[in-house]
């Protein structure tokens, strides 16, 4: 049995087509994050963007500015991380697990 070009390019063809599938569908997920029990909330979307940043006044006084800051910081950490995760499991679905460079 021959190594058959046609086939392995009709392949990689429609891979690149469920990838751009997979990416579409990650840009329209959303993950939420909160710290501070709920004093922060962030909400981002699958392209790693920020979407929304809450915050609950009745938590929060201005005498704890560097606090809020460093819960906005971790909550928009949690939830890009949420993100980065989704689409490393939707990709490592794609590609059987392997480790292809710059789809993870």
């Amino acid at each position: 049995m021959g190594f058959n070009m046609q086939q392995m390019m009709k392949q990689a063809k429609m891979m690149q087509k469920k990838m751009a599938e997979v990416q579409e569908e990650l840009k329209n997920m959303e993950f939420e994050a909160s710290a501070g029990g709920g004093a922060v909330k962030v909400k981002v979307n699958g392209d790693q963007e920020i979407l929304e940043i809450k915050l609950n006044n009745e938590m929060i006084s201005a005498d704890d500015l560097d606090m809020v800051e460093d819960m906005v910081m971790v909550a928009v950490n949690d939830a890009l991380k949420q993100s980065k995760d989704e689409a490393k499991n939707k990709m490592a679905g794609l590609t059987g697990g392997m480790n292809i460079p710059g789809l993870s």
